[in-house]
């Protein structure tokens, strides 16, 4: 009887795929993933890697955000304390105007203004990490120094930031001190100077045009602390979007790769089955000096 070289390689080659299988299906036992390898499936495989991608983008961009929202909040918190110490200056500043009002009153009043003056200017100061909140991009340094005439100089600078937390989505993280604090015609330390100095010596006329000029930075504070309640706001939603979208990408992880424990199960059974069929046909048909050349 001869000997069919063919035959045999044919057989070889169903032994070698049966158990290339029972490997692949072992494998998907172990770690309950279909897809071990890129040429399991070539075009899961790829899909997989953007997924990826974009799962890492979306961890960055969390990581953006959250920062971000601390310092947000961390600023719009001194910007309310600022409000709040703004309009009690505007009450001092309306009682100290009554001409009714004692000189002694005025002057006590003037003091507390002084008090409410160097409150701003400790909120003007707030840090966050150690960053100046109301600096502008300036670090190292506070943002506002006393000049020596009662008054604060700005040591920053005007330029503002923007942090991406988003694709295509930037948002702004601070605005500039001296837009806030030391905006012309509404500054919330001049004008608080200004009440301080006219409820000390000026008329009434003089304590009420000071007191509207508080009135005027107050509003425009408020302007300013709705930057911030907007930015809030923004990182935020954009906080909930991506923890959302991370749920979205791990089932589509689980889709392109993944296999439930029962399938995989069910595979491994299969492929056991089909391996110990074609190992025991080949036993049938193939020389012994041949299978002892197969791997175990």
């Amino acid at each position: 009887m001869r000997f069919n070289p063919t035959f045999s390689t044919t057989i070889t080659a169903d032994i070698q795929q049966t158990e290339q299988a029972l490997q692949t299906a072992l494998q998907q036992v172990s770690t309950g993933k279909r897809v071990n390898l890129p040429s399991d499936d070539p075009t899961a495989s790829a899909a997989l890697v953007q997924n990826l991608t974009q799962y890492a983008n979306d961890d960055q961009y969390t990581t953006n955000a959250d920062s971000a929202l601390s310092q947000a909040q961390a600023a719009d918190q001194a910007l309310s304390q600022t409000v709040t110490l703004l309009n009690q200056a505007i009450s001092l500043g309306t009682e100290g105007a009554n001409s009714t009002t004692s000189a002694a009153q005025r002057q006590e009043n003037a003091t507390t203004v002084e008090g409410l003056l160097a409150s701003v200017a400790n909120q003007a100061n707030a840090t966050f990490s150690g960053v100046s909140l109301f600096g502008g991009t300036a670090n190292g340094t506070v943002a506002f120094s006393p000049n020596g005439s009662g008054g604060y100089t700005y040591n920053g600078n005007s330029d503002v930031n923007y942090v991406a937390v988003g694709a295509t989505l930037n948002v702004q993280t601070n605005v500039p001190g001296n837009q806030i604090f030391q905006q012309s015609g509404a500054s919330a330390l001049g004008s608080l100077q200004q009440l301080a100095t006219a409820l000390t010596s000026g008329t009434s006329a003089q304590i009420g045009a000071a007191t509207t000029a508080v009135t005027s930075a107050l509003n425009y504070v408020s302007q300013q602390h709705a930057i911030y309640g907007n930015s809030i706001n923004q990182l935020t939603a954009q906080q909930t979007y991506l923890a959302q979208d991370q749920v979205t990408l791990t089932s589509q992880q689980q889709s392109l790769v993944g296999i439930t424990t029962a399938t995989a199960a069910e595979n491994l059974a299969q492929a056991e089955t089909q391996n110990s069929a074609t190992l025991e046909a080949a036993a049938k048909v193939l020389p012994t000096t041949l299978l002892s050349y197969l791997p175990n």
